[in-house]
């Protein structure tokens, strides 16, 4: 992962800081030539870090997976998060799955695990505690990979965090939960089985 620079924050008391310490991807060609690499994995090759109003954070997910050689029949790329995460619900099922939806009550998240928060007023519904794949559909979200966990801490890196790849740092409960904020409302933890 030493390609990309990354910017560290955190979200204490549901305070979210991520102070600008790396490179931002809009700052020079050589950085926005990065983000055209997330978004070429996704078949949008005239896209770069320039294009500011168009978030890039699920290229760069996807980008991490197949980097690591994750199949498409395991986690689709996408340019959205809603849609990998909708493909990931409807096939959890299936057997062999490296990838489950786990409800954040319910699972401490651990290293190579997605969490995942839904951004601006769209929010997926939840039936009977549980979030159905078509309940995402034109919700905006973003998911950050947890990289290193402790019992009462999360860190996590993502895209397109202040038009910069991040790390954040991340309070979690007695439990070792996730707790969603003003500024993150997590709803879901992708578990990583690999």
């Amino acid at each position: 992962m030493g390609i990309f620079r990354a910017t560290n924050g955190g979200v204490k008391g549901g305070e979210e800081s991520i102070p600008h310490v790396g490179a931002w991807e809009d700052d020079s060609d050589r950085h926005s030539d990065r983000v055209n690499v997330y978004w070429r994995i996704v078949k949008e090759p005239q896209l770069t870090g320039m294009d500011c109003n168009k978030p890039w954070s699920a290229a760069f997910i996807s980008w991490i997976m197949q980097a690591a050689g994750v199949p498409t029949t395991q986690f689709p790329l996408a340019e959205a998060h809603s849609t990998y995460i909708a493909s990931i619900i409807a096939n959890a099922s299936e057997p062999r799955r490296w990838f489950v939806p786990r409800r954040i009550s319910d699972y401490s998240p651990k290293p190579g695990d997605l969490i995942c928060a839904s951004r601006g007023k769209a929010r997926p519904r939840f039936v009977n505690g549980y979030i159905s794949a078509s309940s995402l559909q034109g919700m905006s979200g973003h998911c950050d990979l947890v990289v290193g966990a402790s019992a009462r801490s999360l860190e996590a890196i993502g895209g397109n965090v202040r038009n910069s790849v991040s790390k954040t740092t991340l309070e979690l409960d007695q439990k070792g939960r996730l707790q969603p904020s003003a500024k993150r409302p997590w709803f879901i933890v992708l578990e990583n089985r690999l």
